[in-house]
């Protein structure tokens, strides 16, 4: 019995580890257009502005905020101004802000 109790214990973190890396390459290999639908087109869709519909995320909107390259993006996604939930690190990875950076850059001008 405490063989069988141990290839299943085994079994199963193998099993868990193979989720979990599965879940993190996904993670890695996601786009910046599904990046965006994840965390931003809830407030943001169409490059628009549900809460302050003036700041939109299209180029004559962002750059009357003097943003105007990828880095002034995530910095305002990891310090926005009232009524924006802030980002940080934690929440969503640099790599992963670029990439929404970048997809912000191309999409919405």
């Amino acid at each position: 019995m405490g063989r069988l109790v141990y290839t299943l214990s085994v079994a199963l973190a193998l099993t868990a580890c193979a989720f979990a890396g599965s879940a993190g390459e996904t993670a890695e290999r996601a786009s910046g257009e599904e990046l965006f639908k994840r965390h931003c087109a809830i407030c943001h869709p169409a490059g628009g502005n549900i809460i302050k519909p003036a700041k939109t995320l299209h180029k004559k909107s962002r750059e009357a905020s003097n943003i105007k390259n990828a880095e002034e993006i995530v910095k305002q996604m990891r310090n926005p101004g009232p009524g924006m939930t802030p980002f940080d690190k934690n929440t969503l990875p640099d790599g992963d802000a670029g990439k929404i950076a970048e997809y912000i850059l191309k999409t919405f001008n």
